[in-house]
């Protein structure tokens, strides 16, 4: 079935962290509508299996491209480490954009050589972060930490109190002892501290924000396969549904802080690892 200029984009990730790359979808494209789905159930991707996050991410693919998807975002560092190149196999028709960490700019704008990157197990464990690596970070020392319980902090909505801080501090501190001068965001999450990330580190610090380039790669994809909406301006197909596998209320409070916006958000049951339904 051809694809219609008019459909909705979709984007998935473990939870709200894929709300970073949404807000930055709907900065640069607002006339857009979009498919939201948080699988909140199964959060945090990181310690899974990157078997069991492919499970995941082919049955969330499956049930965005059902509701009309003309192109998936996987906007998830984790879910992309594990299932980017699977997804590509297994949907040959279907394009999708994912993440991987912008060590190539920080690479190339350091100063002192020496750059943080904050980012969960299964991203550092992946051959989509050691191939960047292995591309682009010659001669530059990589300092990684994967913060434990920031991405729980970040789904509870506490984006700068006591704990979300001691996290931070545990991570950038040590970071900033060996003159950093960049830090690089390898979780969608991530974002939304970004405030209190440049509190900690100061102004002598770049946090670079993957989020923005995922936009524009998605809108160059849109506009060379003549796929852009037709709508000039945000009306009536420019909304957005949300999904999630966890609780309806929880996203839908958290929509107003972290993305802007208010929506109605729908509640999706998992049966097993592979089956989808709309639940209660």
């Amino acid at each position: 079935m051809p694809l219609n200029s008019n459909a909705p984009i979709g984007v998935f990730d473990s939870g709200v962290g894929g709300l970073s790359v949404l807000r930055a979808i709907r900065g640069q494209m607002p006339e857009e509508s979009v498919l939201y789905f948080g699988d909140q159930g199964h959060i945090p991707y990181g310690p899974r299996p990157m078997a069991q996050i492919q499970d995941f991410s082919e049955t969330i693919t499956r049930f965005l491209l059902d509701r009309g998807a003309k192109i998936i975002v996987v906007a998830c560092n984790t879910a992309s480490a594990a299932a980017l190149k699977y997804l590509r196999q297994t949907f040959p028709d279907v394009q999708f954009v994912g993440m991987e960490p912008a060590v190539k700019p920080a690479a190339e704008r350091t100063e002192t050589g020496v750059v943080g990157v904050l980012a969960t197990p299964a991203t550092f464990q992946g051959a989509l972060y050691a191939s960047v690596v292995e591309r682009f970070a010659n001669g530059v020392q990589l300092l990684q930490h994967t913060c434990p319980g920031l991405v729980q902090q970040i789904e509870k909505g506490d984006l700068d109190g006591p704990e979300t801080r001691r996290i931070l501090d545990e991570a950038l501190n040590p970071m900033l002892e060996k003159n950093i001068d960049t830090v690089v965001l390898g979780c969608t999450h991530y974002p939304f501290v970004i405030p209190l990330i440049e509190r900690i580190v100061g102004d002598k610090v770049r946090v670079i924000d993957p989020a923005p380039a995922v936009a524009r790669q998605t809108k160059r994809l849109l506009e060379a396969g003549g796929l852009k909406s037709l709508n000039g301006a945000r009306g009536e197909h420019s909304e957005i549904q949300f999904y999630t596998s966890g609780n309806a209320e929880s996203l839908r409070s958290l929509l107003p802080k972290l993305l802007g916006e208010e929506g109605a958000v729908t509640t999706i049951k998992w049966e097993g690892d592979k089956t989808l339904k709309v639940g209660d």
